[in-house]
């Protein structure tokens, strides 16, 4: 049976659809059309403490530095190959105006940063994949493109320097046993 949403889920969800107006992009999902939406609306306190919360990530966001930057794309969809398997997702945002001249291609977590640790290195793994898709998108080179995590509560962005490249990446997927079909 499904289950509703998270209240993490709901409140990325919302950020999300957030950034997505600031930007000037049409919403994607609506919040009422997630399973589980109504129970937000049957109790007035949830749903006051979730714009309360939804306020919070727009102040730390507009305090952070990409408040000032204006991203190339948001929400881009992606499929591409790593090894033999079909990786599908969404890259959250890519923003080409550093002054180095580098992409970066973002995520962002509305939560806590991972422990140091397992943990982190398995987060990492969304970032390369990210990396591999843009590239293959837009054929620039992997090495002109970073990748980051801005976490929007603490204010914290990561950008992994050793994350995997292509062989690396092919050689995790590779180690991870394929579905049935």
């Amino acid at each position: 049976m499904p289950r509703p949403p998270a209240t993490y889920a709901r409140r990325g969800t919302a950020f999300h659809q957030w950034l997505e107006e600031r930007f000037g992009q049409q919403r994607l999902i609506d919040t009422d059309d997630l399973f589980g939406a109504d129970d937000l609306l049957a109790e007035p306190g949830p749903v006051a403490e979730a714009e309360a919360d939804l306020a919070v990530l727009r102040d730390r966001f507009e305090a952070s530095e990409w408040a000032g930057r204006w991203p190339r794309e948001v929400e881009v969809p992606f499929e591409t190959l790593i090894g033999d398997r079909l990786i599908r997702g969404r890259i959250d945002a890519v923003f080409d105006d550093a002054p180095d001249g580098l992409i970066d291609v973002v995520d962002w977590k509305t939560g806590q940063p991972p422990s140091p640790g397992p943990e982190q290195r398995a987060v990492e793994v969304q970032l390369a994949a990210y990396r591999l898709a843009w590239a293959a998108l837009t054929g620039v080179p992997v090495d002109r493109i970073r990748a980051a995590f801005h976490y929007v509560r603490p204010g914290r962005t990561v950008r992994p320097a050793d994350l995997l490249d292509e062989a690396g990446l092919t050689a995790l997927i590779d180690a991870v046993p394929a579905s049935p079909s």
